[in-house]
């Protein structure tokens, strides 16, 4: 199958995904308004493998120190699969499979799958990252850019973490964890129930954002739109809390967006 866009619906609920550009999500349409950031490095993209900022683009791998290219100087940002073409494995009317196999500068073999699945009222990501070779620490994640206003109603975020990451000057955690603090934010917050924020368009929309997983950074630094990002670490996790790839275990995250009109 080609790597063309293919849009997937539900109700009046409408999503793009983008296996040529980097697997992500272009667009998420419900009743016709566009809840994405649109542009061809905005909407959401899967981050593999790792998410957020690897210090210097170095980590430890087994006995040995990994370089990954600087796209984000003086660090590594958001894994790579971003950047590569997807192959599609097999599609619905409101269901999307996709693949990409790791290559250079990712050091190690294995294959990402993500499954995109629409419902009217609710969009659910799920993906995993395998090997038959040997094994690797990685990390999965989520990048959405929702549009900060919808028909003119400013977006407010509301969610309950139980620590706030410190962050220290360069953007990454110290390693400590501290009360949450007032906004705004480029920062990630641990969630142990599971990831759970809600993005409120008053008048206009609910979103729900919920994940298993514990972490996630919220962006809202920039005027045009907000970031939610569920992940299966902290940034610079692939040294501060590696997840291990084997052969006889894949990594799995999967994330679900709810929606309900105000």
């Amino acid at each position: 199958m080609s790597n063309e866009d293919i849009t997937l619906t539900a109700g009046d609920a409408e999503v793009v995904v983008q296996p040529g550009n980097g697997g992500r999500i272009g667009g998420l349409r419900v009743g016709g308004v566009e809840l994405l950031r649109q542009g061809e490095r905005f909407g959401c993209f899967p981050m593999v493998p790792w998410c957020g900022r690897i210090r210097d683009g170095r980590f430890r791998d087994g006995g040995v120190v990994q370089q990954m290219p600087l796209n984000s100087p003086p660090h590594a940002i958001h894994g790579t699969v971003r950047d590569g073409v997807w192959r599609v494995a097999r599609g619905s009317a409101d269901e999307a499979v996709i693949t990409y196999d790791l290559v250079d500068p990712w050091p190690h073999p294995g294959r990402v799958t993500q499954v995109v699945g629409l419902t009217p009222d609710t969009l659910t990501l799920t993906m995993a990252v395998e090997t038959h070779a040997s094994s690797f620490p990685a990390q999965i994640g989520w990048h959405p850019w929702f549009n900060r206003h919808l028909d003119g109603a400013a977006a407010q975020l509301a969610f309950e973490p139980a620590w706030q990451e410190e962050r220290g000057d360069d953007h990454l955690p110290t390693g400590n964890r501290v009360d949450p603090r007032p906004g705004p934010w480029d920062d990630c917050f641990g969630m142990p129930g599971g990831v759970d924020v809600t993005v409120t368009w008053p008048g206009r929309l609910e979103l729900r954002v919920t994940s298993p997983e514990e972490w996630v950074v919220v962006y809202d630094e920039q005027e045009a739109a907000v970031c939610v990002e569920p992940q299966t670490g902290p940034p610079d996790g692939l040294n501060m809390l590696p997840r291990l790839v084997t052969p006889l275990e894949p990594l799995e995250a999967t994330t679900t967006w709810s929606w309900r009109r105000l």
